[in-house]
């Protein structure tokens, strides 16, 4: 995220004619910043991006929204393998369930609030974007996107509403009505729309 904020600042600063004295620092920043990202973050024998630089072995869908943020294209060989990891059920050493997607594995990583959690709606819709993303090039992609939307939508509630979390067995748990999820349903509607013509 900090990657992203420094990105941000400068493209605000070139996008409204902003002033920017230190442009050039925060462009070496930036760029810097960029490539210790990929030299730490990606787990060159697991070939994947990892939670942190210190659980790089550690799979976590956050790593869904580098395309989604304009970090790496969608298309990256990284990034590809990255999400095919994420696509393997939690059996199979990834994140996804019944085309659903937990944030990450609790077994190998501590939050500290402790529980099993369920699969997060916001981590399934980045992960519909991101095989949007992935889609332009490889068309099997869009088509994973499309069958994990449509599926998604399934668990929305009569008004078409979705919680934070879903259970195993299909019930919303956690936050309802969670905002920052259904922004994230507009945009993954919006690019997959788009991206389908």
């Amino acid at each position: 995220m900090l990657w992203v904020a420094i990105d941000r600042g400068l493209r605000l600063a070139d996008k409204r004619s902003l002033p920017c004295p230190n442009r050039n620092k925060w462009l070496e920043a930036r760029d810097l910043l960029y490539e210790e990202i990929m030299e730490k973050a990606w787990n060159k024998e697991l070939k994947y991006f990892g939670q942190s630089y210190d659980e790089n072995e550690v799979l976590d869908s956050a790593v869904l929204i580098m395309p989604l943020v304009f970090f790496m294209q969608g298309s990256d060989p990284r990034f590809m393998s990255t999400l095919r990891k994420i696509l393997h059920s939690p059996e199979r050493g990834g994140l996804t369930s019944n085309n659903l997607v937990y944030r990450y594995d609790t077994n190998k990583s501590d939050d500290g609030v402790g529980g099993e959690e369920g699969t997060f709606c916001l981590c399934t819709l980045w992960c519909v974007e991101a095989l949007t993303r992935a889609g332009e090039y490889d068309r099997t992609m869009l088509a994973k996107a499309v069958n994990m939307f449509e599926e998604f939508l399934l668990y929305l509630n009569h008004v078409g509403l979705c919680t934070e979390e879903i259970s195993q067995a299909g019930e919303g748990l956690g936050n309802a009505v969670q905002g920052f999820t259904h922004v994230t349903l507009i945009s993954a509607a919006y690019n997959l729309s788009r991206t389908l013509g």
